[in-house]
């Protein structure tokens, strides 16, 4: 007897759980209503606002009883709020970020002399942190704040206010900003454009490796990411910036063609005129250190290049799927592309060729990802393997300039490529956009409407001008306050002992 009662004790104890949970689970609504909440208006929009379908309409209708009220910080507009969506986006975060350090870091890192490898390395790292706190302070209002077509307004969303919980005492619960038409919140859209702001500058820094100093480095990065990385953002992918999307110009740059690449492409090349050859260059043999480095770092950027372009949709959607694979297929044949111009020219492929062919293609696709297909992709990234290779070869040795890791040649050529060719490959299949009839809506030059490439050319234009005159005044500022260069001597010896008191490599 007694046995028997162990026994239905023990079966107690494990089938009670689960008969429990079960119960539970019976009892709970198979598709909860999504929650909803006011929004906040300042980001950077996909290319067309598409509509949520029935079913999020009625469920965020349902859930307006149930949510607590969320106090908006401008215009409010109820949306669902989407867990995939923000864990793609937070994903993306992640994606960008890892393609600073460690991706930019040993993709430069390998290609200087190893006396110099933390120098690089030093740059991109510190600049994750200083350009974060630029960002949260006033860079992300600087951009995304105000209604003037020209400027962003740096105090509307100073220190993150507007952008971070706050608490709502007559609600007694977290007043959460939310990003308007779109389904995560306002801190989390922050963060992801926070990603660009550090890397782009990081880009510069391909240009005047091995000379500056890294003070100057520094106070550039802050004065040049606020004063022109800032306005181009809004121009571009603010509502209210003269160059978006559905302003008088109507540019499409779906993740930073010219935000990102022309800015930081064309600066570059004003520092290495500016800053002058390194000490040897063109008498003796600079070539990259450790080839390794360079080859795991490009792997590295062409992954997280994925949450750059994908990211962009700022949503786990359809647009996401096509900028993440148009992406990939740009990368890859640029990698033919780079890779067959070498063999033809030199005999050989090279694995550096290969890895420039590579971040090429990501560079010309990262303004269309949003609008062209993956097949329009292979093309673009073919296209910008050849013409780069050029660029980084006749034409930078015609004019004799020292782009010592090929920023200009790359970004600045590759950036101006790809918004070009964005104007020719969009198509309406990827952008869905439809006229107030109803009516498919040509975009770009193959579908009819090549009026577009006169946008597309007034933001190569607009974002080059403001990139040549925002450096060119900037250093020659820092110039004559704080000097730009190293010494002759701190140069020979390397910028690892004389900038930052270390050695990359120790062998006992």
């Amino acid at each position: 007897m007694l046995r028997m009662k162990s026994v239905a004790l023990a079966l107690g104890l494990l089938l009670g759980p689960s008969l429990c949970f079960s119960m539970a689970q019976d009892s709970k609504p198979s598709d909860p209503p999504a929650a909803t909440a006011a929004v906040d208006v300042g980001d950077k929009p996909v290319d067309d606002a598409k509509p949520a379908d029935a079913t999020l309409k009625a469920d965020a209708q349902a859930a307006d009883e149930e949510a607590p009220a969320v106090p908006a910080t401008d215009a409010p507009a109820a949306v669902a709020i989407s867990p995939a969506d923000i864990s793609w986006m937070l994903i993306a975060c992640g994606l960008v970020l890892f393609m600073t350090s460690p991706g930019l870091a040993l993709f430069y890192g390998g290609l200087v002399r190893k006396k110099n490898i933390l120098g690089v390395m030093m740059q991109c790292f510190a600049l994750q942190g200083i350009m974060s706190v630029v960002w949260a302070l006033w860079g992300y209002s600087f951009a995304f704040g105000g209604d003037n077509p020209y400027i962003g307004d740096p105090f509307k969303y100073f220190a993150m206010q507007g952008v971070i919980p706050t608490f709502d005492g007559s609600q007694i619960t977290a007043a959460v900003p939310y990003e308007t038409a779109k389904s995560i919140p306002h801190v989390v859209f922050f963060a992801f454009q926070m990603m660009f702001f550090i890397i782009t500058p990081g880009l510069i820094c391909g240009a005047f490796a091995e000379r500056m100093k890294f003070s100057t480095m520094c106070v550039f990065s802050v004065l040049w990411g606020t004063l022109v990385y800032c306005p181009v953002a809004h121009w571009v992918w603010s509502p209210k910036g003269f160059l978006f999307n559905y302003g008088p110009f109507g540019a499409i740059d779906f993740a930073g063609g010219t935000v990102v690449h022309i800015t930081s492409g064309v600066s570059a090349l004003v520092c290495a005129l500016l800053l002058g050859k390194r000490l040897g260059f063109g008498q003796e043999p600079m070539p990259p250190h450790n080839l390794t480095y360079t080859c795991i770092g490009a792997a590295m950027l062409w992954f997280g290049w994925f949450g750059f372009n994908g990211g962009s949709a700022v949503a786990s959607n359809a647009l996401a799927a096509n900028a993440v694979v148009a992406t990939h297929m740009a990368a890859a044949a640029g990698v033919i592309g780079w890779s067959l111009a070498e063999w033809i020219h030199r005999g050989k492929p090279s694995i550096l060729g290969a890895c420039s062919g590579a971040v090429a293609g990501l560079v010309c696709i990262t303004p269309a990802s949003g609008s062209a297909n993956p097949v329009s992709g292979m093309i673009m990234g073919l296209l910008a393997a050849i013409v780069c290779f050029f660029a980084c070869t006749k034409l930078k040795n015609s004019f004799g300039y020292d782009d010592s890791l090929d920023a200009f040649g790359v970004h600045g050529i590759g950036g101006m490529l790809g918004a070009i060719l964005t104007g020719v490959f969009a198509t309406t299949a990827v952008m869905e956009k439809f006229d107030p009839t109803g009516k498919p809506t040509p975009v770009g030059g193959l579908e009819g409407n090549w009026a577009q490439l006169g946008p597309q050319i007034v933001s190569v234009i607009a974002s080059a001008g403001i990139a040549i005159v925002g450096t060119v005044i900037l250093l020659k500022l820092l110039d004559a306050v704080m000097g730009l260069r190293v010494s002759q001597d701190e140069e020979r010896q390397g910028l690892d002992v004389t900038q930052h008191g270390e050695e990359g490599y120790i062998f006992l």
